[in-house]
């Protein structure tokens, strides 16, 4: 098979929300905290939800108690753009930290798509945070396919303060899917993101590839935006 080409693309994405930081509105509630904002604010979940449907509206709620417990929703695509349908994923779990430098969190994640005539998925997830980097795994059972997670968020340090995410998934599909030359009945794919932010402009460098290529491509359906190497430069700026 040839070898995966990579093309740089460039996207600016202006999100809306009322707060210093222009992503999350946080208040409390008694013993629950509620956040609402344009950027996912549960920490195992953030790494979980579907970035390659995000559009150019976006948002959700987080609501968590001081016992752990939390539930929340978060939609990448409101169905507002041309293009994008409505994705809502729905999400529950608990949250526990030993002391100030290693936790645990476990929970499920459930896709739901109103717009469109396709059956809704499941993902349960599990990990743990170490001196504030966060590593961990996910099972899921979309429609057509198996899929299992290994994900890890180092958050990031001085003098850099770059932050750094990585994903790898193992896709096994339940009906191999003819291509030309032969079947696919599993593939993986990948993605390492570098984040900084510069001067109020949040700037996400990402890399992501599959082992699928060529005619082979016709076959996938991971969590990537494209089957072959892709690099994308995202500046994100939140007006208030």
């Amino acid at each position: 098979m040839p070898n995966p080409s990579c093309s740089l693309f460039l996207m600016f994405t202006l999100a809306i929300c009322p707060t210093a930081h222009g992503q999350i509105f946080q208040r409390e509630l008694g013993d629950f905290d509620l956040k609402l904002g344009t950027t996912p604010s549960r920490s195992m979940a953030q790494g979980l939800v579907k970035p390659s449907a995000a559009g150019s509206f976006h948002g959700g709620l987080d609501l968590a108690h001081d016992s752990g417990f939390y539930v929340g929703q978060w939609s990448p695509s409101l169905g507002i753009s041309p293009g994008n349908n409505l994705e809502v994923d729905s999400y529950a779990g608990f949250k526990q930290p030993f002391d100030h430098t290693l936790g645990y969190e476990v929970g499920v994640i459930h896709y739901s798509y109103p717009e469109v005539d396709t059956l809704d998925s499941q993902e349960i997830f599990g990990g743990l945070t170490l001196l504030g980097s966060r590593f961990g795994a996910a099972f899921s059972n979309d429609p057509d396919k198996r899929n299992s997670t290994l994900f890890a968020n180092l958050d990031g340090n001085p003098p850099f303060g770059i932050g750094i995410s990585m994903k790898y998934t193992t896709h096994r599909l339940l009906t191999p899917v003819a291509v030309n030359g032969g079947y696919v009945a599993s593939f993986t794919d990948w993605s390492l993101k570098l984040s900084r932010p510069f001067m109020g402009i949040d700037l996400d460098l990402i890399y992501s590839d599959s082992s699928l290529s060529g005619s082979y491509c016709s076959a996938y359906s991971g969590h990537n935006s494209q089957c072959d190497g892709l690099v994308t430069l995202k500046a994100e700026r939140a007006f208030y």
